[in-house]
């Protein structure tokens, strides 16, 4: 799932120490990771909400209240909706986006990184990221 997300949204989480932004899953609200995504398209063209959120003073808004400082497009724009708006979102359990990378592990992380990594479900789609290699099974 998203371990960066943890860090991503740091101050923001030391301001709010009861939130579950960034936490891990089932509780929490690590965010998205958009390997695998669904998207209703026909939803998201009706809903004012979601439309709303395409103009760049409501993301600029979210932006500054969650100190978010993103990179990686997509990912970034879903996640920081999600932290506000997860009504808009069914999330995917894990086996859907089964994420190999252990970089967060050995970067600061090692106390919680198995909350976000572990996975006991059947895998249906691994996702080879941070360049790892791909079961065989």
């Amino acid at each position: 799932m998203a371990k960066s997300n943890r860090h991503t949204f740091w101050q923001y989480r030391r301001e709010n120490p009861s939130s579950k932004v960034g936490d891990p899953p089932p509780d929490g609200q690590p965010g998205f990771n958009s390997g695998v995504m669904l998207l209703d398209l026909e939803a998201m063209r009706h809903s004012e909400l979601y439309n709303s959120l395409l103009e760049p003073k409501l993301l600029s808004h979210l932006a500054d209240k969650y100190h978010f400082h993103g990179h990686l497009g997509d990912q970034d724009f879903f996640t920081m909706v999600g932290m506000e708006y997860p009504s808009l979102f069914h999330v995917l359990d894990c086996s859907w986006n089964r994420q190999l990378c252990t970089w967060w592990r050995d970067h600061g992380y090692a106390d919680v990184f198995h909350l976000y990594f572990s996975c006991e479900k059947l895998i249906k789609i691994y996702h080879g990221n941070c360049n790892t290699v791909i079961p065989e099974d």
